[in-house]
């Protein structure tokens, strides 16, 4: 083991603050654990467009109070050079381990830098954080999660002024600022001086919470939620009473925060298996929905009983395109948006209303900056409903316009499963899938995309590939992007790694045509084995 690794491990030792990292660190250096060492010490957890996301743990690759002073002393520094060295910083975080001590060093830091700092009372949804800050003319936020990751891991996300998540370059010269911090010596950290906030700004947010609603709509859909372990319990639950909806059955086993998440693998409605306990649930209590949130509630999954009688979890483009077909009926106004990798249905929703639409780069730090906003989602179950009050992803406004549309159509003697129809029969039948890996060497995502790079596929489950797009070349409207798209006779392919995840991500959709009600199963039969068959082509080709 190089004397230098060492000597980076103790001088990393010598400054930090947490007792807990303080003797773990001290535990590898004893034992000379040069493997660990080097995992811990091998480079810096890097700042971006996500902020900051990685597992807990000592060293400058893991998440711990040291990276997290660093983080805001390059974030107030960063705020001063914009001239805005006197403005409110105002801080959220859920019920992650350390988030609460992240959030405090945080709000320290701001205020030995001048700033002035508040601190949101307890652990609550990223959408009360994103809200919060153009509430309180905040020239910053910073929310303290790491959304759906493992229970070993914890983040930090930062929103500027307009209430929007960073995007190039501030991300960039946030990043700057923070390597220039020298030693945390040289980093004020007050004992006091900032201020923890009651529920004034909790109750703001859930007054504006009634905007995403028709005065006067039906409010009968009984639903069933899970809080997966996370923080959106309290809150949703607040929103539908002022609301005046039944009050939801709680998946009693994953209501109240828990940062172990002893019931799931990971805690994410998406992932296999996460969902049981609310199918459960549901086959007890045979609501009209199941709604669930994510551990900071910022995204929003629904689940129907399929006409087999089984329940079954809606994918996100399924949500995305029916909120969409109810905002439509609602007469609304504006550019509906989404990103590259969601369906192109949404795009025909809105065409056929005579609404705007645009495509972004995956993330809502992008979509929330389309001009003129209405209505935007991303696949991954994330809808911002509200952008005038939200410019974010909100997983409890999402929940309250889905109880909206299940009672409206409960009302009419419909299912969501009839809208998803009516849509087919309008705009085609829109199939989606994910091929998606879960990688330990991130080498495995780089040697895929430069396969992908050097043999372009020529055709997918038989699907001639007619235009293929290497994004990191950007396009007349999109930014560069690490991701390949390819266009086929009837479906689109997309591959990307993911921006928070060690995973290489593959988003396929297929359009098949339908010309009457009598056509849907045959048309989702075809869609189904497309995709299947552009899965395993896919597969073949990335070498994965």
């Amino acid at each position: 083991m190089t004397q230098d690794l060492i000597a980076r491990a103790q001088a990393w030792l010598a400054e930090d603050p947490d007792s807990e990292t303080r003797e773990e660190l001290a535990k590898l250096i004893e034992s000379a654990d040069a493997e660990e060492l080097a995992a811990r010490f091998s480079g810096t957890l890097q700042f971006g467009t996500a902020g900051l996301r990685g597992e807990l743990g000592a060293g400058p690759m893991r998440m711990n109070r040291s990276v997290v002073i660093r983080a805001a002393a390059g974030l107030a520094a960063y705020l001063k050079a914009k001239g805005q060295g006197e403005g409110l910083v105002v801080i959220g975080y859920d019920a992650r381990y350390k988030s609460a001590d992240f959030a405090r060093d945080t709000a320290a830091v701001m205020v030995g830098a001048g700033l002035r700092a508040t601190v949101l009372p307890r652990p609550l949804p990223t959408p009360v954080l994103a809200y919060a800050i153009r509430h309180l003319g905040a020239v910053a936020g910073v929310e303290v999660t790491a959304s759906h990751n493992p229970p070993r891991d914890n983040g930090y996300k930062v929103y500027l002024g307009d209430g929007s998540q960073i995007v190039p370059p501030a991300d960039a010269e946030i990043a700057a600022e923070i390597d220039a911090v020298v030693s945390l010596n040289d980093v004020p950290r007050p004992e006091s001086g900032w201020e923890v906030l009651g529920d004034e700004v909790l109750d703001a947010y859930l007054a504006r919470t009634d905007a995403v609603l028709t005065p006067g709509s039906p409010r009968t859909a009984n639903v069933v939620y899970t809080a997966m372990h996370g923080v959106g319990k309290d809150v949703l639950l607040a929103a539908f009473a002022r609301a005046g909806f039944p009050e939801p059955v709680l998946v009693a086993e994953q209501a109240e925060p828990d940062p172990a998440f002893p019931t799931v693998a990971f805690p994410n409605p998406e992932e296999p298996g996460a969902m049981d306990l609310a199918f459960a649930t549901a086959r007890r209590a045979d609501p009209d929905i199941v709604i669930a949130n994510d551990p900071d509630a910022d995204r929003c999954a629904a689940a129907v009983k399929d006409r087999d009688g089984e329940w079954r979890m809606l994918r996100g483009d399924e949500v995305g395109a029916l909120l969409a077909a109810h905002l439509v009926t609602k007469g609304v106004s504006g550019v509906f948006a989404e990103s590259i990798v969601s369906s192109s249905l949404l795009g025909r929703i809105a065409e056929a209303a005579g609404l705007g639409y645009e495509e972004t780069l995956t993330g809502f730090k992008w979509i929330a900056r389309v001009d003129g906003l209405r209505y935007g989602y991303e696949e991954a179950l994330g809808y911002c409903v509200d952008p005038e009050g939200v410019r974010d992803k909100d997983g409890i406004t999402a929940a309250l316009l889905v109880a909206e549309l299940a009672s409206v159509l409960k009302e009419q003697g419909r299912t969501v499963l009839d809208l998803l129809d009516d849509l087919a029969l309008a705009h085609g039948l829109h199939a989606t899938d994910q091929l998606s890996v879960r990688v330990e060497d991130l080498t495995v995502i780089s040697d895929a995309m430069a396969r992908l790079r050097e043999q372009p596929p020529t055709a997918l489950a038989g699907l001639a590939v007619t235009k293929a797009e290497d994004l990191t070349e950007g396009t007349e409207a999109l930014p560069p992007t690490d991701g390949l798209r390819y266009y086929l006779e009837g479906a689109r392919v997309i591959v990307r790694p993911s921006g928070t995840e060690p995973k290489l991500k593959c988003y396929l959709e297929v359009v098949v045509p339908v010309g009457s009600a009598d056509e849907l199963d045959a048309a989702r039969a075809k869609g189904a084995e497309l995709l299947a068959g552009i899965k395993k082509d896919l597969a073949a080709a990335a070498g994965i």
